[in-house]
């Protein structure tokens, strides 16, 4: 599965050079997933130290190349979705090929596991994931330095694919990973939007910008409603929050993270009580697995993923005074103990004892050592950072990521 930069990752991890002024040294950004604190206190040490120095490099490498990218929008694709618009987002199911049994190859078949390249030919999925993450990045670079050409080039880009009436992406996922031969798309396609949640804190860390205005915020907070309106009541949005695997997991991250950034706290609370019985003690063994991930043919990648959604369902519950991290229940089933069934499996050399098709990156381990050692301070997770910070499956960003 294409990742992009993990947003528990950057809670602590990037800075660069800065003239920034007072208030700015002192101000929070209104971040869900990033924590405001440990970004605040990284751009606080600027003058006083060196640590961050490569990451500083990595940021403007990277923001400075998206620099020079075109904007795309969903205008862009060759295929066009049953609606007849290219305004409407339109992908392709992951895993489904055509049937080499039929001279036509349809109906297409699945194969768990096996990504058909199809997927990132004439739609949406790569084009968006590349713009997620380029706000994330543009944005980081942005509040760290106040250079406004980060922001403006973060303003380009959310305005050519959500704002302006000639490119805009409608609000809505109806026609996502639709299965050739079978559907014109379905609820499970909602799990691409889950790339919306760092763009979002890419908007607060944006908010100070002179190049992102009133009028825009107003806009992309309409846009932002539709599309937490249309998630949250129609069939496939409700089929996928019905979903008992990861899908369900991430349905729920998106939808809080959608009503907090909207200012529907109630809905959030509501969503973050239901999640404790309904994810965590259903998806949860006591022994820490996750058998609903361990059945699929990549069962580490998938148990990193559902972890990753539980665990952001937990740090977004902080912004509401709840506590899904300590919840446990009377048999032990708790997201610390689902941890550490998996965090042993940083060690490149530890083999995974489930099928795995594909090997899983376990990089996307560490943020989730990072995160639970805000909650609990455990000396096995100290040690395992430490120890494989060097191992070339882990970036030189893991070195800086640790800001108490």
């Amino acid at each position: 599965m294409l990742k992009i930069i993990s947003p528990l990752v950057l809670a602590s991890l990037l800075w660069c050079m800065s003239s920034a002024s007072e208030k700015d040294l002192n101000q929070r950004p209104n971040t869900l997933i990033l924590r405001s604190d440990a970004l605040l206190k990284v751009k606080q040490s600027l003058n006083t130290s060196t640590r961050y120095t490569a990451s500083l490099k990595q940021l403007r490498l990277e923001a400075d190349v998206i620099l020079k990218h075109k904007p795309s929008s969903v205008m862009d694709k060759n295929l066009v979705p049953a609606s007849g618009s290219k305004h409407d987002y339109y992908s392709l199911a992951t895993y489904w090929w055509p049937d080499p049994s039929k001279p036509n190859g349809l109906p297409y078949i699945r194969h768990d596991g096996e990504r058909n390249p199809e997927i990132y030919k004439g739609t949406d999925y790569a084009a968006f994931l590349n713009l997620c993450s380029s706000v994330e990045t543009l944005s980081l670079a942005y509040w760290f330095t106040r250079d406004e050409k980060y922001a403006s080039k973060a303003s380009e880009l959310l305005h050519v694919w959500f704002i302006n009436p000639s490119t805009r992406m409608n609000p809505n996922l109806q026609y996502a990973q639709a299965i050739r031969g079978i559907n014109d798309g379905r609820g499970i396609g909602i799990i691409e939007t889950h790339y919306l949640i760092p763009l979002i804190d890419g908007l607060a860390l944006i908010e100070g910008s002179r190049t992102w205005s009133a009028a825009d915020k107003t806009a992309m907070h309409d846009w932002l409603n539709s599309f937490y309106l249309w998630l949250t009541t129609s069939q496939n949005g409700l089929e996928e929050k019905a979903a008992k695997n990861n899908h369900g997991s991430w349905w729920d991250v998106q939808a809080v993270d959608l009503a907090l950034a909207l200012g529907r706290n109630n809905e959030a609370i509501k969503l973050l009580e239901d999640a404790k019985l309904k994810r965590i003690a259903y998806q949860i063994e006591p022994d820490g697995s996750q058998p609903l991930e361990l059945e699929r043919t990549n069962s580490l990648n998938y148990s990193i993923f559902n972890l990753e959604a539980l665990v952001a369902l937990s740090r977004l519950a902080e912004n509401v005074n709840l506590d899904l991290w300590n919840f446990t229940t009377r048999d032990g089933r708790n997201i610390s103990k689902a941890l550490a069934f998996i965090a042993p499996y940083l060690d490149p050399e530890k083999k995974w004892p489930k099928k795995d098709i594909v090997e899983a990156k376990r990089n996307r381990i560490p943020p989730l050592l990072i995160e639970a050692l805000h909650h609990e301070d455990n000396q096995i997770w100290h040690e395992l950072l430490m120890k494989y910070s060097d191992k070339p499956d882990v970036t030189e960003h893991w070195k800086l990521t640790w800001v108490n």
